[in-house]
């Protein structure tokens, strides 16, 4: 699966556009950024409704190509400048995490070895 995919399956926005063609082979989903730090282990894209720069940070110290923030939340210029600097894909879909995580789950995306 791809970028690509996933804003196919989720019917998201672009945000911000990094590599759309980026490979994803895992995903999280969490509103809490430590269990993420914590628990988290070869995630590719990180669902989320946690709208502060700090879920970039994260995404980037985990090394994932794609942040989708679910619940129709939109990140502020903050976030997608530091996005940016990332080279971290930002997308928004209207869908609710446990929907969203659901519809990457029935497409064929599963989660990390530690989830």
């Amino acid at each position: 699966m791809t970028v690509r995919d996933v804003i196919d399956v989720l019917g998201a926005e672009v945000v911000y556009e990094a590599d759309l063609d980026a490979e994803i082979l895992s995903a999280c989903g969490s509103d809490m950024m430590s269990d993420v730090l914590a628990f988290v282990k070869d995630q590719s894209v990180l669902l989320t409704g946690l709208v502060n720069p700090q879920v970039v940070r994260t995404a980037d110290m985990m090394d994932m190509h794609c942040i989708v923030f679910v619940r129709g939340k939109s990140p502020d210029q903050t976030i997608i400048d530091l996005a940016s600097e990332r080279g971290i894909t930002i997308l928004k879909s209207g869908f609710r995490m446990f929907t969203a995580c659901g519809r990457l789950y029935e497409a064929g995306l599963r989660g990390g070895n530690n989830i």
